[in-house]
């Protein structure tokens, strides 16, 4: 049976063992390469995994932390944005809504990166950088040829893998294109014996909605932290 538990420091535990093979950092801080993202994990919130992150993110970069508690002042580091997560964990029932007949999706490749960078700048699902599409298979829906909504995959443990970047062009949404991509990046995950998970602001209310929908319920909070290294 998968480890529950691997979810309750998700980025560490990521980096320690599914997504190992990409990890920055030691026993203290991880961290993916800076073109995959800025998301990192501590073993413990404590000065020393802190320097150690500090030290990774070299001078004016930015690390993107889930913490069990607020974040804490530590010299050289700024916060920059926080909030409250709410990490949420498919439990079912197994009701998906069917991908759309249409050529209009289809899975991404990497020739669609400029688009998908250009689409996550617009709307903001998360960190997403020119090799973010690495982590795992990612979906999308064109309009005349331009690329308008895309969901994919981002950190994994053994068991379980996030479903993250669900993002949608202000002229295209309330045509149901993040609940299809969704299903179809959920419909992968669990086909492959594994379990979906993801992380929303816990105020974004509409979002849950949605995720509530699909078979998700909520599963425990976390800090965000996003924090720049000022030294």
């Amino acid at each position: 049976m998968p480890v529950i538990e691997l979810l309750d420091n998700p980025i560490w535990n990521s980096l320690s063992t599914s997504h190992r093979n990409l990890a920055k950092g030691n026993g203290l801080a991880k961290c993916y390469p800076p073109e995959i993202g800025p998301l990192s994990g501590l073993s413990e919130q404590t000065s020393a995994a802190h320097e150690a992150l500090r030290a990774m993110a070299g001078a004016g970069g930015i690390q993107v932390l889930f913490l069990d508690e607020p974040p804490l002042t530590r010299s050289g580091l700024t916060l920059i944005r926080g909030g409250l997560l709410s990490q949420m964990i498919y439990a079912g029932p197994r009701a998906l809504q069917p991908p759309i007949a249409d050529p209009s999706m289809r899975v991404l490749t990497p020739s669609d990166v400029p688009a998908m960078m250009e689409l996550a700048k617009l709307t903001e699902p998360g960190p997403f950088r020119n090799r973010t599409h690495k982590l795992g298979i990612f979906f999308g829906i064109f309009e005349d040829g331009r690329l308008v909504s895309m969901a994919g995959q981002r950190i994994r443990v053994p068991g379980f893998v996030e479903v993250s970047a669900v993002c949608t062009h202000p002229d295209a949404r309330g045509r149901g294109y993040a609940r299809t991509l969704m299903s179809a990046v959920m419909e992968n995950i669990l086909s492959d014996g594994d379990i979906p998970f993801l992380h929303s602001f816990a105020d974004n209310h509409a979002a849950i909605r949605v995720y509530e929908a699909l078979g998700f319920t909520h599963r425990r909070h976390f800090h965000l932290a996003v924090l720049k290294n000022e030294a």
